[in-house]
């Protein structure tokens, strides 16, 4: 048999209406719109004190191996990699602003990607995607985005903080607030126009402008993966199961079973295979490998992975099995060896990637039924809490403890199910004797 023909047969592509040549297109594609992860995983993680080297390739590692995964069992165009938002939550909330060791806070994600798991093991995953209603899931959505960028403004230097305001513009004449704001506007130019490597072009023209700035050394191009031993192995696990890091647990375990099954179910309508309702074909393989590739992650020293909703510019140029997927993770494995290239990536590089990505989360706001304010107050709550406390554990609290007061305040208690009530019982529960201690 050719190699062709086993490819045919593997991932049934002529069934699918695609061709080996297309899938490999496809998955270069989808490689260049989120390669970037690659660049800005290791400085945010590296924010909490982890070895940027190490997490670069680790994060090379997981996404090569969960979007391997994904092509090889589901048969999907969908590849994975370290969520954005999630690496944020860890390293500025977790780390940074509650004081846990980066070790703990992985073994937190951990704890979530494990109870991720076990919600798909036993079907309870389906269940609270079908029941949590649709304006609390773009409240989260929106408020992570708005979390990031305001990480990404942060690292830029374009807001600092002030003790009389809070927070006030930096220097604007920086070489920082300069590149960075210019990152963000390549970004969004370019990805108008549909250049699918926007983030990839973005990265690289700013680095280069630093290199020729003196804010960045040329390291090199080429070399052996650098060691992981400072990363992997260091997971903190007994230090993270404790009660006081419930709520971050499953703050982690929430947030990373609506980014990954909405995108899932996004990607998948865009390659026509999504029905009506957002199933799809071998939906609960494509889960498993999610909540896999998520223990895996964090196991080996990286934040949660999930699928990334990039892999919509490989559909875009016909991608339609795993094939493409697979392509992907491979390219992933090959970029290991470009290590000092990812050394030399400045803060302001990066967070021009972080600005765009919160735009692209924030728009999600679109969706809410903004003239019924039982929903319009919630997905607000869940959104503007985020950033102003400086936690997606809290905007998450408190936009679904709002959906019950709002709800039940208006004489519409059959709109609270169960799953709604269950979840806001939890952090009630929390703030009252967790958060109080």
């Amino acid at each position: 048999m050719t190699k062709q023909g086993l490819l045919q047969r593997l991932f049934r592509l002529q069934e699918h209406g695609t061709t080996v040549r297309t899938e490999l297109i496809a998955g270069f594609t989808t490689f260049l719109t989120m390669v970037y992860i690659v660049f800005v995983n290791p400085q945010i993680l590296g924010a909490a004190g982890m070895d940027t080297q190490a997490v670069f390739v680790t994060t090379c590692l997981i996404a090569a191996l969960g979007s391997i995964l994904m092509g090889i069992i589901a048969n999907l165009p969908v590849a994975l990699a370290p969520a954005m938002g999630l690496n944020a939550f860890f390293a500025f909330v977790v780390v940074g602003a509650m004081g846990y060791s980066w070790q703990v806070g992985m073994g937190a994600i951990f704890w979530g990607a494990t109870g991720l798991l076990l919600l798909t093991l036993f079907r309870v995953r389906y269940w609270m995607i079908a029941n949590i209603p649709l304006a609390l899931r773009t409240g989260i959505t929106a408020g992570i985005g708005l979390f990031i960028a305001m990480m990404g403004l942060k690292n830029a230097g374009i807001i600092v903080g002030n003790e009389a305001t809070l927070v006030t513009v930096g220097d604007l004449s920086s070489h920082s607030v300069l590149l960075g704001a210019l990152g963000f506007f390549i970004i969004a130019v370019l990805a108008s126009r549909n250049i699918h490597a926007a983030v990839l072009i973005s990265i690289v023209i700013t680095t280069l402008a630093g290199l020729l700035l003196g804010d960045v050394k040329y390291n090199g191009i080429f070399s052996a993966p650098p060691a992981i031993s400072s990363v992997i192995g260091q997971v903190d696990l007994s230090g993270a199961f404790t009660l006081n890091m419930a709520g971050v647990i499953f703050s982690f375990m929430l947030v990373n079973l609506f980014d990954s099954s909405g995108t899932l179910i996004g990607v998948t309508d865009k390659a026509g295979l999504a029905d009506k309702d957002g199933k799809f074909p071998r939906m609960k393989q494509a889960l498993l490998v999610d909540s896999v590739s998520s223990v895996a992650g964090a196991a080996i020293g990286t934040s949660s992975v999930t699928a990334y909703i990039e892999s919509s510019s490989g559909v875009s140029v016909g991608g339609r099995t795993g094939l493409m997927a697979v392509v992907t993770g491979i390219l992933f494995l090959l970029v290991m060896f470009l290590s000092p290239l990812a050394s030399m990536v400045p803060g302001y590089a990066a967070a021009g990637a972080l600005i765009y990505v919160g735009v692209l989360m924030t728009s999600s706001l679109a969706r809410v039924k903004w003239d019924d304010l039982t929903e319009a107050v919630p997905a607000f709550v869940t959104a503007a809490m985020m950033p102003f406390s400086f936690s997606i554990t809290e905007g998450i609290a408190l936009g679904f403890i709002s959906w019950c007061v709002m709800k039940a305040g208006t004489g519409r208690w059959r709109e609270i199910n169960p799953c709604v009530v269950v979840v806001a019982l939890l952090f009630v529960l929390k703030i009252a004797f967790i958060d109080s201690h």
